[in-house]
């Protein structure tokens, strides 16, 4: 228990100090924002920071911080570390920065803002890669609170399926004040209470957490470079926040309330992973186990064994739906970001019903074609696409720090976890048998010298090239 206790207050601290050090470099001042100068009751729809920052923590909290921290917890203690420091210093510094930049570029989307800032070579390449991500997140999603319903009901597959993918595609469609803005808080009561129950069921109960070591654990011995921070995605760093940032920004009263939902809802994700890669650990005793149990029942039983032995029948039921809110108000935003990325790149409005659904339905059928893949399979290729997202968007924050901070030095706070990102997704890449399987060595040798690369070219821009007049 007490690395859960030293890993909240590190979380504590993190925003109390680090996202002010942030909001500093940044310096938030607009009072007027795109949720008023382009409100159309679509999108562009003003709304609270409190309901913002749940918005943005039920958008970015799929199963990501539960399944991926669980999987993750099987090299050991050692995931807590990834799980604090990457939250604090990569994960929350990429929602703020996207959400930010959304902001002041009039409620862009993640595929303008890489394009401005990164050139517009990118526009394709990036709006193919979210799309692709956007449906695979929505895919992964459906399909895993769709295995924990079936779980709970023993109703089949298929019948969750079609309920998931009708709501997905009604708040796709309608209104984000309409839909999300309102069920929304209901489902935020849901996911304290799964938070709550867990962990009083792991303190008051006969279980041990274990010891902090940074010993590789796995039990196949799997290095736990890059496959970790490929594995732990949602609850560290995880690109898909970067599609969901720009939705909430649109929706932003004032540029000062970004601190709160978009670094705040990120460490909040960061809490949920702890709570889960602890209960792992803690409910099996051990990394061999914890293995054994994710293999059999996948992490869908994982999660179903835990809440129902540790909180009881009844109130283990409550975590597990509790759980099942996470990807579904997860994939549900995918849909509606992948949806608007299209209809922003292709000049549409967003009041066009015909265009949105045109748009939305062969989305949905790529969804559905998807969750007939292995689980397994799916989640290997979502995280690595989600790690690539992820430093392509703090590579565009970099770029937007040189242009606008007051010391081009203050970018070293995207610059480091864009080379540390850079380094992982390549690596894993090339190491990964789901990629080109090469040997471990000569993939981290790749790996650095493509990583070498980028960061003289951000050594040189610091360096040599002369200072711009600001910029946003």
């Amino acid at each position: 228990m007490t690395i859960l206790i030293i890993g909240l207050i590190a979380l504590l601290l993190g925003y109390l100090f680090y996202s002010r050090f942030i909001e500093s470099i940044v310096k938030p001042f607009r009072e007027t924002t795109p949720a008023y100068t382009k409100q159309d009751g679509m999108d562009y729809v003003p709304m609270s920071k409190w309901k913002n920052q749940l918005i943005q923590l039920l958008n970015i909290a799929g199963t990501g911080p539960i399944f991926g921290a669980l999987m993750g917890a099987k090299w050991g203690p050692i995931v807590f570390l990834w799980i604090i420091f990457g939250s604090i210093l990569g994960g929350a510094v990429h929602d703020y920065m996207t959400g930010i930049m959304s902001v002041r570029n009039g409620g862009e989307s993640t595929t303008g803002l890489i394009t401005k800032y990164l050139g517009s070579w990118t526009k394709y390449p990036v709006l193919l890669l979210l799309i692709l991500l956007m449906v695979m997140v929505a895919a992964t999603f459906a399909r895993s609170a769709s295995d924990l319903l079936v779980d709970i009901t023993g109703i089949p597959t298929v019948f969750w399926m079609v309920i998931i993918i009708a709501y997905f595609l009604a708040s796709t469609l309608l209104p984000i004040n309409k839909v999300i803005g309102r069920i929304y808080p209901v489902f935020g009561v849901l996911l304290i209470i799964m938070a709550v129950t867990v962990v009083a069921g792991l303190l008051f109960g006969d279980y041990t957490f274990p010891s902090m070591t940074l010993e590789n654990l796995h039990p196949s011995g799997e290095p736990f470079f890059p496959d970790m921070f490929i594995t732990v995605a949602c609850g560290a760093v995880s690109g898909f926040h970067a599609s969901q940032s720009p939705m909430v920004a649109r929706c932003l009263e004032d540029e000062r309330d970004g601190r709160m939902v978009f670094y705040g809802a990120m460490l909040l994700e960061a809490i949920i992973a702890l709570i889960w890669a602890s209960a792992g650990l803690a409910f099996y005793g051990n990394t061999g186990d914890l293995t054994i149990a994710l293999n059999d029942g996948g992490s869908a039983g994982v999660v179903y064994d835990i809440s129902t032995t540790v909180v009881g029948s009844v109130g283990g039921i409550l975590a597990v739906i509790g759980v099942i809110v996470c990807p579904v108000t997860t994939g549900d935003t995918a849909l509606r970001a992948a949806r608007m990325m299209v209809q922003d790149s292709a000049g549409h409005g967003t009041r066009d019903v015909k265009i949105s659904l045109l748009i939305t339905l062969p989305l949905t059928a790529i969804i559905v074609l998807l969750t007939t893949l292995d689980f397994s399979v799916l989640w290997n290729y979502f995280s690595w696409m989600n790690q690539v997202l992820a430093c392509i968007m703090l590579w565009a924050a970099t770029v937007f720090l040189l242009k606008t901070a007051r010391r081009k030095v203050y970018s070293l706070v995207t610059a480091l976890p864009a080379m540390f990102m850079m380094m992982v997704t390549v690596s894993f890449i090339l190491f990964s048998t789901q990629g080109l399987g090469l040997d471990y060595t000569l993939s981290m040798c790749i790996a650095a010298a493509v990583t070498f690369v980028t960061v003289f070219a951000y050594v040189r821009e610091i360096i040599i090239v002369p200072a711009e007049p600001a910029e946003v």
